[in-house]
């Protein structure tokens, strides 16, 4: 697909995500968001970096695969988990991002909903704010993103991580949740946020059924109207396994097979476990024709 058809199938959608220091642009194909879960219980890999020298090299080895964004947590938002105390999340988060930012130009993502946490990660170099709450979940993290001048990722999510898979309802998902985001990319922007600072996330997993996942990936091109960036994170979660009829399988092929309908969707951000694995997909899909079979490349 060349940036002609491209820009005559999605006319809204966002061209570039401003951040703190950075500004980040897109063109035919996602940029990839490496999870990096300095967790012990996360629902695919809780414990894995938990140490956080394991966890600052695991981010480097995303950067080296091709990773255009980090995105450090240190709460795992799995369903029925537990909240973490705001000194525990600290000292999980801080000293990776604070170490990471001195490795590497690559822009550091803070995925939390508490403000103060927030706060500490712009201050050791994070340059966006991931809050899967779309800020409504700390009184304090309107002000916090007003004042830091990060980009912010608003989420929807039905419900709280320790709620939200009971029994979720809607009238339409894709709709519902293009109702919300309109109304929270409002909100921010009458707060003061600048627009060109905002993403937005449709939150695929977090209070939804399997088909409901299934019926929000599909969708996804419908949220360009909204004029800004989005940001998908479909990797390793349970509709797939559920999709597969293996709820122990490893799902990278099924992430990957995601990634790529998401791509053809001009999805600008995929947040996922395995960069390599997705980022080799995503170039072998532009360059035998993508979406529209018109072969092209995309960036090694």
């Amino acid at each position: 697909m060349n940036d002609d058809q491209f820009s005559a199938r999605f006319p809204a959608r966002a061209s570039s995500w401003k951040l703190r220091t950075h500004t980040l642009t897109f063109d035919r194909a996602p940029q990839l968001m490496a999870i990096i879960n300095v967790t012990p219980d996360s629902f695919s890999d809780g414990g894995s970096y938990f140490d956080p020298m394991q966890a600052v090299e695991r981010a480097i080895r995303c950067v080296a695969e091709g990773a255009a964004i980090l995105d450090v947590g240190g709460e795992s938002t799995r369903p029925y988990s537990e909240p973490v105390d705001t000194s525990e999340e600290l000292r999980r988060v801080i000293p990776v991002i604070a170490k990471l930012s001195e490795l590497t130009d690559v822009p550091i993502s803070i995925d939390t909903s508490k403000a103060v946490v927030a706060r500490e990660a712009i201050a050791a170099g994070a340059e966006i704010i991931n809050d899967v709450t779309g800020l409504t979940g700390d009184p304090q993290m309107m002000k916090t993103a007003l004042r830091s001048e990060a980009g912010i990722c608003a989420m929807h999510m039905q419900g709280t991580p320790q709620t939200m898979q009971d029994d979720p309802q809607y009238d339409d998902v894709v709709e519902d949740i293009f109702a919300y985001l309109t109304a929270r990319r409002d909100e921010l922007i009458a707060a003061g946020i600048e627009a060109e600072r905002i993403c937005l996330d449709p939150g695929v997993g977090f209070g939804k059924t399997h088909q409901h996942n299934l019926q929000l990936m599909a969708g996804c091109g419908r949220y360009h109207e909204l004029e800004r960036p989005l940001l998908v994170g479909h990797s390793r979660k349970g509709f797939i396994g559920k999709l597969l009829e293996n709820a122990d399988a490893p799902r990278t092929f099924g992430t990957v097979g995601g990634t790529l309908a998401l791509a053809r969707q001009g999805v600008q951000i995929i947040r996922v476990h395995e960069v390599r694995e997705n980022l080799e997909a995503l170039r072998l899909f532009v360059a035998c024709g993508g979406a529209d079979g018109v072969p092209g490349e995309i960036p090694a």
